[in-house]
């Protein structure tokens, strides 16, 4: 009989979600199955935490994460559903898959899941940054407890993909099971090669971020044609259920997933809030609950066994009799003080020498190979040998993995199981803060707090066991890795003495760290070791793409920014120029009033557009190819928001058309003063390489920008300062599409230009220290949107200018273009020459000059002599202003704008001509 039948068998035990769903009203529906309500609840149970985006947490009864569980069990789950994935994909695909899991929670599901597949080699994600091992990438899980992921394989080419195009590829097959084309090569008919399928192991499948944000994270470094997604649930609202389809539509690449139930859980209004109340006063009635008057008797350690192991047969209900205590109250020193009704110091600590075979790793951080599994399973037997005889004759063992390292506690569990007549169960520890409550209808009974033990990277912290004081074990046989094996583990305070107070003997075994040959090598060697990354902050959302965030469609740009449009920043242009050069304000923490051009403008804009679109192409198409032909084959293009994103859009479209490349195209924020956005930087380097990434901007004027991200970058390894632009009429960078100063049309307007999207925004009660910069969408001026019609006519001109733009760029790679800074010289000499003393209100070249006749209080323009229709919309503004325009020999710039040098509001009269005060 299997244990699932085995535990349908069981006494009916309380769900472990009823304390939850009574209190806030959530309700935990099946499949629409006949049996899929029963099937869920065995399989989940309900508790609460204390998290700023989740209060509410399923709590696995088959993971062996929170629940101690029979070793075989939770095996068997992981491995059942990697044979189900092998069906999917067929035996000559599934020996080309690649498995990847996610931390900590799902590290030992997901070697299961290989295991399951039987020929393929596994990789989980790590939080633990590891010194001397390099990182090949990262993304994000926006509702966790602990966000960020790194991913540090041996060998990076476990994530390599097949390479192919990924245009026009196959659909999704997302649901809850699929089965469909088991036997086919998914590539078929798609252009695409069968590659090497990815398959992403969660233990659940809530909204899809985490497993999106990895794939689209590795689809832009190593395309391939096919993802399979596994989960033990798949809990998906309606609103999620179509962005698996969605997204393989975008990528052109299949995706299918494998759960073993589904189901959903409906959250009414208001459901966080209460959450979080809830958590608050349950801990305050924690702290403040009396002790007990003495120990636990045997009687009721048997009882309390006996209401754990119904539950743990059925994988369901929590234990039918509490523990005295509930929830552990911390101590002085930040750790569980003893669970009352217990003598504390009742046992003692044995290690025992594992003998682990040699080359094998403790688990998948680095990479786990069918070859390391060939190794370790003909040595199980003798190692659970080994802890048995240290065990002696124990009715009921729990083993006790450590947070990431599920996997070898969990085999040492099952070799135990076959080894020994005993009792075994298994579960880990965590870092994942929970509330426990003394309730058979919850599904944390109780906890112990002790201090982390590792060396973390975000630093000192506590770290949890649940479900392990009260559950009547004779002994604790605790896993750790070498790393682990540290003083804090032995403290006073330490897990092993708070296991201690629970149990009548713990054993410790310590499974090697595996480091990678590289890393060791180099460290034997005397060389520097690559420094280890630190963990990364946590709140970095993924980018904000179109239709809900900007004109553009969604694989133009992704916006690092946060979305303002809710919010009043507009203020009068004389208000904030007065409040800027007063010193009262920054200039970016408010935005102008949107210019809403006039009819006669818009024509002048479209006239210009059709005049200057072929030069534009072939600037577009030269600083594309010497980014692609001096920088790197496969560029990031982040390009500075805002001037900058029509830019990228455009090299983008200009790969993709000369060299059916699909580059990963972001836009960031950065603020003359205060730097570039730091979080956005981090969050490229979590997801790309960051000497793959190229700043794009539209133009320079006299290189502040230049100056600005150069200085910002200084503090953020890998990254080039470099920034590539159309035109560079200053002579400030050496990447550019041309140096003559030109109407570029995109400057001629604001947001219609650039995706509806305005200035970014940087003001410390909008933007915290884990936020993106902000912005505003400007959906109410969709009628009166060019974006995609400028895009469209530049692009059109792309064929015609392929010669002259190989020239050009065979030209331009042979010659110095060491920047001359000609520009910055020239704004210092007339900042001098008409009084203004500040080079911050000098704004040269079209398209600042454009501007500061848009957004600021212009003085004056001056115009070089004889220039024609690059200049016929400055003229037209300056009129509709009342700005003279000055022109002058000898300017190295067409044109260049002057801010008003002592504006007062008083300084513009009311005709609206700008006057000098007084």
């Amino acid at each position: 009989m299997s244990e699932r039948a085995a535990g349908k068998e069981a006494v009916n035990v309380v769900w472990s979600g009823n304390w939850v769903a009574e209190r806030l009203g959530v309700e935990l529906v099946g499949d629409g199955s006949p049996d899929g309500d029963k099937e869920l609840r065995e399989l989940l149970g309900l508790a609460l935490r204390r998290n700023p985006k989740r209060a509410h947490l399923l709590v696995s009864n088959v993971l062996g994460k929170h629940v101690p569980q029979k070793p075989s069990v939770v095996y068997a789950a992981g491995f059942e559903l990697g044979r189900r994935v092998r069906e999917l994909l067929g035996d000559a695909a599934a020996r080309r898959a690649v498995v990847l899991g996610y931390a900590e929670t799902a590290t030992g599901l997901g070697h299961a899941v290989a295991d399951g597949l039987g020929v393929a080699p596994y990789l989980h994600s790590t939080r633990r940054p590891v010194e001397g091992v390099e990182r090949a990438g990262g993304f994000e899980e926006s509702h966790s407890h602990a966000t960020s992921h790194l991913l540090l394989p041996e060998n990076p080419a476990l994530l390599a993909g097949d390479c192919g195009p990924t245009g026009g590829g196959a659909g999704a097959g997302a649901g809850a099971e699929v089965h469909a084309g088991a036997d086919t090569d998914p590539g078929a008919g798609t252009g695409l090669s069968a590659g090497a399928p990815l398959v992403l192991v969660d233990d659940e499948f809530s909204t899809g971020n985490t497993v999106l944000n990895t794939i689209r994270a590795l689809h832009e470094r190593y395309p391939r044609s096919r993802y399979v997604v596994v989960a033990l649930v798949d809990m998906r609202s309606a609103a999620d259920h179509g962005r698996l389809t969605e997204f393989a539509a975008e990528t052109g690449a299949r995706v299918d997933l494998v759960t073993r139930s589904s189901g959903s859980l409906t959250l009414p209004e208001g459901v966080l809030e209460k959450g979080q109340a809830l958590v608050a006063a349950q801990e305050e009635a924690g702290s403040a609950r009396p002790g007990p008057a003495g120990p636990v008797s045997p009687e009721q350690v048997a009882t309390e066994a006996t209401a754990f192991a119904r539950s743990q047969a059925t994988g369901s209900a929590a234990p039918e009799a509490g523990v005295t205590t509930g929830a552990a109250v911390p101590s002085a020193a930040g750790s569980a003080a003893p669970e009352a009704g217990v003598e504390p110091g009742r046992g003692f600590c044995t290690r025992v020498d594992l003998q682990w075979p040699a080359g094998v790793p403790d688990g998948g951080r680095h990479g786990f190979t069918p070859a390391h599994r060939a190794a370790l399973e003909p040595a199980l037997p003798a190692m659970a040998a080994r802890i048995a005889a240290a065990l002696g004759d124990t009715r009921r063992v729990l083993v006790l993995g450590f947070e990431e390292l599920m996997y070898a506690p969990l085999r040492l569990g099952t070799a135990l199981e076959d080894h020994t007549g005993s009792e075994v169960r298994y579960s880990t520890t965590t870092r994942s803060p929970v509330l426990a409550v003394d309730d058979p209808g919850y599904a944390i009974r109780t906890r112990l707090v002790f201090p982390a033990h590792d060396n973390p990277a975000d630093g000192p912290g506590d770290r949890y066991a649940y479900n392990v004081a009260g559950a009547g074990f004779d002994a604790v046989v605790v896993v750790v890795d070498s790393t682990a094996d540290t003083p804090e583990l032995h403290a006073p305070d330490g897990l092993l003495a708070q296991l201690d107070a629970h149990t009548d003997h713990v054993l410790l075994v310590v499974v090697p760290s595996y480091v990678p040959s590289y890393a060791a090598s180099r460290t034997a060697s005397g060389l520097t070791p690559y420094a280890p990354e630190r963990q990364e902050p946590p709140m970095l959302p993924e980018p904000l793409r179109g239709p809900a965030f900007s004109s553009y469609a969604p694989d133009d740009v992704g916006w690092l920014l946060q979305d303002l449009s809710d919010v009043e920043l507009e203020a009068p242009t004389e208000e904030r120029e007065e409040a800027i050069q007063s010193g009262g304000a920054h200039y970016a923490e408010s935005l102008p009033v949107e210019y809403q051009p006039s009819a006669q403008y818009q024509g002048l804009f479209k006239a210009a557009l059709d005049l200057s679109a072929a030069r534009v192409a072939r600037a577009v198409g030269t600083v594309t190819e010497t980014v692609l032909a001096e920088r790197t084959p496969r560029p990031v293009l982040v390009s500075l928001a805002r001037a900058g994103t029509p830019v990228g859009v455009l090299m983008r479209r200009w790969a993709r058309q000369r060299h059916g490349l699909d580059l990963p195209h972001y836009a960031v924020s950065i603020v003359r003063g205060r730097g570039i956005d730091a979080n956005a930087l981090r969050w490229l380097a979590a997801h790309h390489d960051p000497a793959d990434v190229v700043f794009v901007d539209g133009w320079t004027g006299k290189g502040a920008i230049t100056r600005e991200l150069s200085a910002a970058l200084a503090g953020f390894d890998g990254f080039n300062p470099e920034i590539a632009v159309l035109a560079d009429p200053g002579g400030c960078v050496r990447t550019y599409g041309t140096r003559a100063d030109f109407l570029i049309p995109s400057a001629c307007l604001n947001s219609t230009v650039s995706g509806l999207i305005s200035r970014t925004v940087l003001r410390s009660d909008l933007v915290g220290p884990d936020d993106f910069h902000g912005a505003k969408f400007y959906r109410e001026l969709a009628d009166s949107d060019v974006s995609g019609h400028f895009q469209d006519t530049v692009a059109a001109h792309f064929d015609e200018v392929v010669d002259a733009v190989d020239a050009e760029v065979k030209e331009l790679l042979a010659v110095d273009r060491a920047p001359t800074w000609e520009g910055w010289a020239a704004v210092e000499r007339i900042s001098e020459e008409y009084g203004i003393h500040d080079v911050n209100l000098v704004k040269p070249g079209v398209g600042e000059t454009t501007r500061v006749l848009l957004r600021r209080v212009p003085w004056k323009i001056l115009a070089k002599r004889g220039a024609g229709a690059d200049l016929e919309h400055i003229r037209l503004l300056a009129d509709q202003r009342g700005v003279p325009v000055e022109e002058v020999d000898g300017l190295p710039y067409t044109c260049v704008g002057l801010i008003h040098p002592k504006y007062t509001r008083g300084a513009t009269g009311a005709n609206g001509k700008a006057v000098e005060s007084k």
